[in-house]
């Protein structure tokens, strides 16, 4: 981009990054709503991981195409907007049509289409935070989206909640079976995610292309197959410090998407006793699991302010394993409460955890990526997110019986030791590093 990056104040990097929210607030919806969803149209839980694929699959596909496909882009809107604002649609699109699904194949191919709507906004806002920002900016920059994805999160999984509070019935249900408090919240997500992303767009456009720029630019090749030749060699080309990352990203995501797909059918059987088919006791659970994600997408919100400092001081690998080994502890002690207030407890550390996922592996990342290939790097380095989630969907359904003895508790609790596994990994990715600057 140009050579000249203005600094941005707090406010500027705050509406630069406001079209993250829009679409965190979709990735909210589905973490929470997502398995209920599924289950009240007639699933088991044992599927549950294979009905979730769309994620990983269409991350570890669009986002590097549209990475690569926006390195080439030089339009009158720019490289990266064009892309965020049509998937930004489609996203509202998904995000209407999702809770009135009439069948589990319709709700499960939906989510394929509303997934990739989101990949496909996703990795041009990761690219446009190294574009748009000077060097010393970008873990800002990076850490805001953080913390947008925190209280965007926050509200998702509140907002059911919220409509309860305000005199809607918990019970009310669509034809569906699809609780309408739910319903509510997928319209207002819908809204969100235009919205905040037209915001963002007008308040800080892109930073126009020097001719040199526009110049090499036209010179590289062009055409779909030039594109999958240059992810190629991107990944064939990877940095060092990006390889590292993988083993760590693997434990964590694997982890996490573990977390995320059975935490509601373990609290319907360990808050409420419920039968894995018992409609009202997901219905409870699916409204306690917004209530406490809802605090540890506050709690990352909140921290990933603070985290900017810390991570100046003491490295971003040593942060984040402290924050993943305080979320796996967190986790592996769930499945013993049986007390609604000290559920909240466990959560601080997710919350942690959580913000720092969102920016501080980016932080570790972002120096050794070369400019010109930042969006394909992007959505390269998206799919150490993705396959371990594609992994976690077709391996858990093979030993979900025989090793965890189809309790959805036992798979939250392996979530937990997973994620101390990452911590562990993340503090050696810090030993690496400071005996390569001593070197």
């Amino acid at each position: 981009m140009s050579a000249s990056k203005p600094h941005l104040s707090l406010r500027q990097l705050l509406s630069m990054n406001l079209g993250f929210f829009g679409i965190q607030y979709s990735f909210g919806l589905q973490q929470a709503n997502m398995s209920p969803i599924y289950q009240f149209l007639g699933a088991d839980e044992r599927s549950l991981p294979l009905l979730w694929l769309a994620g990983p699959v269409t991350g570890l596909l669009v986002q590097p195409l549209v990475g690569a496909l926006s390195d080439r882009t030089d339009s009158r809107w720019g490289r990266r907007t064009p892309y965020a604002l049509v998937g930004a649609v489609l996203c509202s699109l998904g995000l209407l049509a999702m809770p009135m699904s009439p069948t589990l194949w319709f709700a499960a191919g939906l989510l394929w289409f509303l997934d990739a709507a989101n990949n496909l906004t996703m990795q041009p806002l990761r690219a446009y935070v190294s574009d748009r920002l000077a060097q010393r900016q970008q873990a800002a920059g990076y850490l805001v989206q953080g913390a947008f994805t925190g209280l965007a999160q926050t509200l998702a999984y509140l907002t059911p909640s919220l409509f309860v509070w305000w005199g809607l019935d918990r019970d009310a249900v669509g034809g569906n079976g699809v609780p309408l408090a739910t319903v509510a919240a997928f319209v207002i997500g819908a809204l969100m995610s235009v919205g905040t992303m037209v915001w963002s767009v007008r308040s800080t456009p892109e930073l126009p292309l020097s001719e040199a720029e526009r110049t090499r630019l036209r010179a590289r090749p062009r055409g779909l197959m030039a594109t999958l030749r240059e992810i190629a060699e991107a990944a064939r080309d990877m940095p060092p410090a990006m390889r590292r990352l993988w083993w760590m990203k693997l434990f964590q995501w694997y982890g996490m998407l573990c977390y995320w797909i059975y935490i509601v059918p373990a609290l319907a059987r360990a808050m409420f006793g419920a039968a894995p088919d018992a409609a009202a006791g997901l219905r409870e659970a699916g409204l306690l699991n917004g209530q406490i994600g809802g605090f540890y997408n506050f709690v990352a919100f909140v921290s990933a302010f603070a985290m900017i400092p810390l991570s100046r001081r003491f490295g971003p690998a040593r942060v984040h394993a402290l924050c993943l080994a305080l979320a796996g502890l967190g986790m592996c002690s769930l499945p013993g409460i049986h007390d609604t207030a000290w559920l909240f407890v466990p959560m601080v550390g997710v919350g942690l955890a959580w913000a720092s996922m969102m920016g501080n592996p980016y932080a570790m990342l972002a120096d050794s990526v070369p400019p010109e290939r930042v969006g394909v790097y992007m959505g390269l380095f998206n799919a150490f997110i993705v396959l371990p989630m594609l992994l976690q969907m077709l391996t858990m359904p093979l030993y979900y019986d025989s090793l965890l003895g189809a309790d959805p508790r036992r798979a939250v609790q392996l979530a937990g030791v997973l994620l101390i596994v990452a911590a562990g990994l993340a503090l050696r990715l810090h030993q690496h590093q400071h005996r390569h600057r001593q070197g």
